[in-house]
Order: structure tokens, then sequence, then C-alpha cells
């Protein structure tokens, strides 16, 4: 062992002796770092301890506005309420405490890959709608349509059928238009550059809809086939609403449903943080980009 003192001559083996009668080249031994267990980590100390720190992790898992988030967004939480700690210290908190989320793992068959990008720099310049399955136990199978801004993901327009037939595909169209710019009059929203995604749905390639999007000024833009990535803005938020709604719900009627949609889509708007809009939730993120532009344009 280098350092063990030699009771005979009561002096110690040098390194060099005992590698050399060991065998064992230098660069073996000193290419390794050896830490004190115990040794504390340099820099100053930081101001709320681990033990404060995991309390407000759990805290946070505990009593949450949505399931399931990952470590980056309960930071950002957490610093949200002006608790500074760092984000890699989360993630080694929560996986000491085995609190992280189960990565998922992305396996999509598509028949066209989509290489390009689908996120706009502006509101109002590409919108994503789509329909999806949900179940009540009086009217069993019925359906939820909805309209995304490729922007900022803000849920424009909703609607619950049962029917999922074309005019309940275009409910949620009109609402968005209405919404935002505040009627459905022909051609309000010709000439603007506001290009509608959708897959080949029967609902979307049906001839009542498409009169009705032209009748409305909005440009039709569909999707590849078996390629879901193109309407991925509103794929995503569907597989959200599935996890925070439909899996932990269960609905008595259309009317139940609705009640618990509209909240879950109300909270979504404000408070659903968004990792590529730097964890802001849609309107927070709408509210941002206008002040910007604001400024610009002062």
């Amino acid at each position: 062992m280098i350092g063990k003192i030699n009771p005979a001559v009561n002096k110690k083996y040098s390194a060099k002796t005992v590698l050399k009668i060991a065998k064992i080249s230098s660069s073996a031994w000193y290419g390794k770092k050896h830490y004190k267990s115990d040794k504390l980590k340099p820099g100053p100390k930081p101001k709320v301890s681990d033990e404060n720190i995991l309390a407000e992790i759990k805290t946070e898992i505990k009593n949450p506005v949505f399931h399931s988030e990952g470590y980056k967004k309960v930071h950002a939480r957490i610093r949200n309420r002006k608790i500074i700690c760092g984000k890699n210290r989360i993630y080694n908190l929560m996986s000491k405490e085995n609190l992280l989320v189960a990565h998922r793992i992305v396996n999509n068959g598509n028949s066209r890959p989509h290489d390009g990008t689908i996120i706009t720099e502006f509101p109002n310049k590409m919108w994503g709608t789509d329909g999806k399955y949900l179940h009540t136990i009086k009217e069993g199978q019925c359906w939820f349509f909805s309209v995304i801004d490729h922007c900022n993901d803000e849920i424009l327009g909703w609607h619950t059928v049962k029917k999922g037939d074309r005019f309940a595909a275009m409910e949620p169209v009109r609402q968005a238009v209405k919404k935002e710019y505040g009627s459905v009059e022909q051609n309000i929203c010709r000439d603007i550059g506001l290009f509608l995604r959708s897959d080949h749905g029967s609902q979307y390639d049906s001839n009542d809809f498409q009169n009705e999007i032209k009748f409305l000024g909005l440009t039709h833009s569909p999707a590849f086939v078996r390629s879901p990535e193109c309407n991925g803005i509103i794929e995503r938020f569907h597989r959200t609403l599935q996890e925070q709604v439909f899996d932990i719900n269960i609905f008595e009627d259309l009317e139940h449903a609705k009640e618990v949609i509209g909240k879950f889509i109300k909270q979504y708007n404000n408070n659903w943080l968004i990792h590529r809009l730097g964890l802001k939730s849609p309107i927070q993120f709408k509210e941002n980009l206008n002040k910007i532009n604001s400024l610009k344009s002062a």
C-alpha cells in the first residue's frame, strides 16, 4: 500500500517502489482521481438547504396543477415562487428520491418523414385542428374537436359532441375565427396569410368543410398522409389532454365532460408550461410577444 510505514526501517515506501514491485504503470495510479466521500463541494454554500428544496419538490408533486411534470417544469414552478435553486440540483434530488417521471419511448411509423418546421414566429399564421375520441357512461363514444395556434400552442376553440361529423369539426374553427377576428362573416380571414392545418380525416376532406373555410377566407394546409408530425402541435396537445383529463376522469355524460374539459383548457392556456416557449404558458408567451412587438413599433 502506498504510504505504508515499514516498521523495520521506520519510513514510508515510495510510490515508485510499490508500483514497480506490483508491476503497475504509474499512469494506472496517477490517472485516477481520489475523492473523499465527505469532502464538501467547492464554492459558496447554497442559501436554501437540500432538505428545504426537497420539501418544496414534494409539495409541488403532491399538489400539482398538472400531473406527471418533469424536473424542468418542477424547477420552473419553484423558481416562480422566488426560491432560487439550480436545475441540475432539482434533477439530482428528484433522482435520489426516485421522483423523476418515467421516460416516454418515441416510436412513429410514418410513410413520409416531415423534416420541416410547423412552428410559426407570430400568432395567427397557422392553426392546427383535429378530432379525438372520448367516452361517457351515458352516451358512450363521443368526440372532442379543437383548434390550436402553432405559435404559442394556445387553444382558440374546442367542441365536444356525440356525432363527430364535418359540422362538429367546423365548430371550433368558427369559435377561433370569432375569438381572434370578432365575427364569422364571409372573407373575414382573406389575405391575412392564415393557414389551417388538418389531417385527411373524412370531416376535413368533405365538401361542406372545405366550402366553409373558403367562405371564411382560410387557406387549407393538409398534412402528409400517415405523417402525424405534420399536425404535431395539435397531436401533442391531444396527448396532454389524454394524460391530464381523459385518463384520470370518468365522465357521466357530455355535460360533465364539457365542464371538466373546459376547466382544464382554461388552466392549460394560462398555466401549462411549454419547453419550447421557455417554460411559459401559451398566454404568457403571447403577452410577452405582444409587448416586444409594441416596443418595436413604438
